[in-house]
């Protein structure tokens, strides 16, 4: 049957043409909705399949860039995976290498130490450190190896993660720390060395000028004496040769006699005076260069510190004006020859600070206060910048040119002082220049014994 074109089409039962137009116009809607999702999904499925290429392009590069060894191993020790390191290092491809037991390729010391890393994936346990011998083709292998349990998404242990590294790099890694820290060892030792020489220079020169003036005083009464003795020599001569009375008279006149008489106890008791005073010295010099490690004992800090200014300033800085504010005496206990190289650095310190300055003051203060000894140190040079307060004690530190300091006198002295179970700090005065302050246990308050 041929229905005319201008009719409209309808089927007995279906629905009317309004109503079935709308129907297909639905379908064709949803059929649109339906393509349009699936074009956007077949766009995401792409992107992401791209970003997973690249995800695993990069894991590939990065296994292939790796040195070390990778085998990735299940749960019973088979491989499942291994880096072109590894591929390398045994001698097969990784198609060839999959599925096969990690054990063939171990040498037979190893197989205890792989079996007790596959039993700690099958007990959960954490990775550990070992050293395995791998059988390559040109012989042993031994690897050091970093073991790791892999578990799935459910957390279920699977498998092992090895990472080796071929213990010949290590071996030879540790030789070049070891060289390198040996090196630094030698080069902080003559550091040591060179500040130690340093320091002493400082103290013979102090030394010898501090001794200078006694043994000059000494020198020139000794050659008074001699001129007294040949005087009194030829006048006991002539005494004793029955020379005339009258003739003795305008000798011992000549010969100044009387003088000589009169003079010489004065300068018997200069020469005592100035060889007793070199004797100081030498036991002073002695005692502070003590070299026991555990010695102790009870001292004068206000001596001591006399002492270093006198020895180490005297000598650099002869326009040196020195101002002491303390007591007759602060008694302390510990090792003074410890406690003078402290006081020696921290006064040479202070001169260094003060060349060049217009004005050159060193100001000592000391007191003691709740069983502690506290004395300050003062230069007028021109301070601490603030940018390096807290690197001053630190060894090696210093701001002085080449060749001018090794950066360890601080350092020293604040390990001396802290072995002393005191303190040692370092700022600025509020009138200009730098202000360091140590403080010591009083003898019969020490906190901690001097080691």
């Amino acid at each position: 049957m041929t229905v005319p074109l201008s009719q409209p089409f309808s089927i007995p039962g279906m629905l009317p043409d309004a109503d079935a137009e709308s129907a297909w116009i639905e379908v064709i809607r949803k059929m649109d909705e339906t393509y349009a999702n699936l074009v956007a999904q077949q766009v995401e499925l792409e992107r992401k399949n791209a970003e997973l290429e690249e995800a695993q392009a990069f894991i590939a590069s990065v296994l292939g860039s790796m040195t070390d060894v990778l085998i990735a191993c299940d749960r019973d020790g088979r491989i499942e995976q291994t880096n072109r390191a590894a591929e390398r290092a045994l001698g097969c491809t990784g198609a060839e290498l999959t599925g096969r037991p990690l054990r063939d390729f171990l040498a037979s010391s190893s197989h205890a130490a792989f079996a007790r890393l596959c039993a700690a994936a099958l007990q959960r346990e954490g990775g550990s450190d070992v050293e395995l011998s791998l059988r390559c083709p040109t012989g042993p292998f031994p690897v050091a190896v970093n073991s790791t349990v892999r578990y799935d998404q459910r957390g279920h242990a699977i498998g092992l993660v090895l990472v080796g590294r071929p213990v010949g790099e290590l071996r030879r890694a540790y030789r070049d720390l070891a060289a390198a820290h040996e090196g630094l060892k030698q080069t902080q030792q003559q550091l040591v060395h060179s500040e130690k020489m340093a320091s002493l220079g400082r103290l013979v020169a102090g030394v010898a000028h501090e001794l200078n003036n006694p043994i000059s005083f000494v020198y020139g009464n000794a050659h008074a004496m001699r001129r007294y003795v040949d005087r009194l020599t030829a006048y006991l001569d002539a005494v004793h040769g029955g020379t005339a009375d009258g003739d003795l008279t305008a000798l011992r006149k000549e010969l100044r006699i009387d003088r000589a008489r009169a003079d010489v106890g004065a300068t018997l008791d200069g020469m005592l005076e100035g060889t007793e005073r070199v004797r100081d010295i030498v036991a002073e010099l002695r005692r502070f260069s003590s070299e026991q490690k555990h010695a102790s004992e009870r001292f004068d800090l206000t001596a001591l510190l006399r002492s270093a200014v006198t020895w180490v300033a005297k000598a650099q800085m002869p326009d040196l004006v020195v101002a002491f504010d303390l007591p007759d005496a602060l008694d302390i206990a510990g090792h003074p020859g410890h406690l003078h190289q402290v006081a020696m650095n921290l006064v040479q310190n202070a001169i260094d600070a003060m060349a060049g300055a217009a004005v050159k003051r060193l100001e000592l203060h000391g007191r003691e206060e709740a069983g502690r000894v506290v004395v300050t140190i003062r230069d007028t040079g021109h301070g601490i910048p603030g940018t390096i307060l807290e690197r001053v004690f630190d060894p090696f530190f210093t701001t002085k040119p080449v060749g001018k300091g090794t950066g360890l006198g601080l350092s020293i002295s604040y390990q001396l002082v802290k072995d002393h179970g005191g303190s040692l700090s370092a700022g600025n005065h509020p009138d200009g220049g730098a202000l360091f302050t140590l403080a010591l246990p009083a003898a019969g308050h020490k906190e901690g014994a001097a080691r």
